[in-house]
């Protein structure tokens, strides 16, 4: 009786494991019937029995023509039998899919992230006024506290109007503007408020201190 046992290992490769051993013999015999028309007959039962095993997959579309191709794929496309579909061939199966086209991307201020490109891009879109100027000031403030980020110090305010003049490729110019960004202080503090959870009792900041800018936007 042990003489008879089967280790996976020695048994026949599976090509579509999910549906065992069992289906795969199923499939072995249809392949090895003589006539046409016991193959036809067995490859319906087969595929009768594959939809009973994903239920809920019955009302997906095309779902019978996936059947249809998983069957000729595990009989190894050697199965001789009519299919409602075209039958898959073996050179399309084994066929390598064409490499994806990943977006190369190499902003020359990395540290500010390509969102801010994209941002940038929308804002010279709207039209004049007080909106695309409260999203032109966003930005610049964005682009600040993502330089802080990258480099603890301080920064100038020009040096981000520069760098926003640049990347908007000369469209949006606040160089000579008066308005100033958030201090440095103000924008780092919405990092370190959650992670010094525990601060120590007495230490407001006072209000409005370090604040130069007239507007908030």
């Amino acid at each position: 009786m042990i003489d008879d046992l089967e280790y996976n290992t020695e048994r026949e490769h599976l090509i579509i494991p999910e549906y065992g051993r069992h289906m795969q013999k199923m499939i072995n015999y249809a392949k090895s019937r003589d006539t046409k028309e016991e193959r036809d007959k067995l490859a319906k039962a087969i595929i009768s029995v594959m939809g009973n095993m994903q239920p809920h997959l019955r009302d997906v579309p095309d779902f019978q023509h996936k059947l249809w191709d998983q069957l000729f794929i595990m009989s190894n496309f050697e199965l001789d039998a009519d299919s409602p579909f075209e039958k898959p061939t073996k050179e399309l199966f084994e066929e390598s899919p064409e490499p994806l086209k990943y977006p190369q991307n190499h902003p020359k201020y990395r540290f500010y992230g390509n969102n801010i490109k994209t941002m940038i891009d929308v804002a010279n879109t709207w039209e004049a006024g007080e909106l695309k100027e409260a999203l032109i000031y966003t930005i610049a403030n964005h682009m600040k506290k993502c330089f802080l980020n990258w480099n603890k110090d301080t920064v100038e305010d020009a040096v981000i109007f520069s760098h926003l003049f640049e990347l908007s490729n000369g469209k949006i110019d606040l160089r000579n503007s008066e308005e100033d960004l958030s201090d440095s202080s103000s924008l780092m503090r919405t990092k370190t408020k959650y992670s010094n959870s525990s601060n120590k009792k007495g230490g407001h900041q006072k209000k409005g201190s370090g604040n130069r800018q007239r507007k908030r936007y």
